[in-house]
């Protein structure tokens, strides 16, 4: 039973926990006893505007699981699906996606809530030969909130899949992603960002299968942890027999900025193929105290010092976003979760 049967059925004991090995840092069955009552159809005029308002061509509203459920991206097309959640329900929502072949598009995806509910989005993404989509996703959920986003995505040849993943955490929050990679100098570019501070919990995972010659994937993640918060990034690569001239890498990088704060991070490649170029980087701890030095040597106060340093670590990835609308929320975005 999946997540999405498990809310619909209200089966707390088929949601996924710590025995599940996907699942162990983000225990949702530990977390929930009671599946809650299902949330009530939430209107257009009580969700208000998602953070990308404005920026969009087309805007699709999925509202505490009800909404448009099949979206054709066409050329040049921005399409803004804000999912909200409200009130202390449960509910489940499933959305797919197309991007013809030889379409160039962007997708500018919002998760937003208020209550303690518990809420699964399911994606299915597809991208035809030569399609190109920019993915920006940004997860805003409420501290009391429970949130999963599971997205497939299926390439194509020659198309490309760029995504930039920003979370700010909930009660429990996750960002997953698995894409079947068909080589065939597909492109594939998985970016994310998690800010978190209080109790909140982010997981990014993302899951990656090369099943064919001349694919490429870079990912890059930075987190910032403070307080008792905890940040989870699982991530795999796998480079199936056969899939030769494959070039793969992925970096996961994170700053604790308390004793109590947390994180769990499991990068992964399992390679069957010969003829690949893959590599992998982890790191997790503190700020460099040498650049706090020598940024305070010329007069900046320690916070002020530390804020440019924290700011500077996720900009990295957030420069690597290429709509310009869409790269200033994220920069704003930042700022404000960083602030103290």
């Amino acid at each position: 039973m999946n997540l999405a049967t498990a809310i619909q059925a209200r089966d707390a004991d088929a949601l996924p926990g710590r025995r599940d090995e996907d699942w162990r840092w983000t225990d949702i069955r530990g977390l929930i006893r009671t599946v809650p009552e299902p949330s009530a159809p939430l209107a257009p005029a009580a969700a208000g505007a998602g953070p990308f308002a404005g920026l969009a061509t087309h805007t699709v509203l999925i509202g505490n699981g009800h909404g448009e459920a099949a979206i054709e991206i066409a050329d040049d097309q921005v399409v803004a699906l804000d999912v909200v959640s409200q009130g202390d329900g449960s509910h489940a929502a499933s959305v797919w996606i197309n991007v013809p072949a030889g379409a160039n598009a962007t997708l500018l995806e919002s998760y937003r809530g208020q209550g303690s509910y518990l809420a699964h989005t399911a994606l299915s993404i597809r991208l035809g030969e030569g399609a190109r989509l920019e993915r920006i996703v940004l997860a805003d959920e409420d501290a009391e909130g429970v949130a999963v986003s599971q997205a497939e995505v299926d390439l194509a040849a020659k198309s490309e899949f760029v995504q930039t993943t920003l979370a700010g955490g909930a009660r429990r929050q996750r960002l997953e992603t698995r894409v079947r990679h068909p080589g065939g100098h597909a492109q594939l570019r998985l970016d994310g960002v998690y800010l978190l501070a209080g109790k909140r919990h982010a997981d990014l995972t993302t899951a990656v299968t090369h099943a064919a010659v001349d694919g490429l994937t870079d990912q890059l993640t930075k987190g910032v942890v403070r307080d008792q918060a905890r940040g989870v990034f699982q991530g795999r690569i796998v480079v199936a027999e056969g899939a030769d001239h494959t070039e793969a890498k992925m970096g996961h990088h994170a700053l604790i900025l308390s004793d109590k704060a947390e994180v769990d991070a499991k990068p992964e490649l399992e390679i069957y193929a010969d003829d690949v170029s893959c590599a992998h980087g982890n790191t997790v701890g503190a700020l460099d105290e040498e650049a706090l030095f020598y940024i305070r040597q010329r007069g900046v106060p320690e916070a002020e010092a530390r804020a440019l340093l924290t700011t500077a670590f996720v900009g990295e990835v957030i420069e690597r976003i290429a709509h310009e609308g869409a790269r200033e929320i994220a920069r704003e975005w930042a700022a404000e979760r960083l602030k103290g």
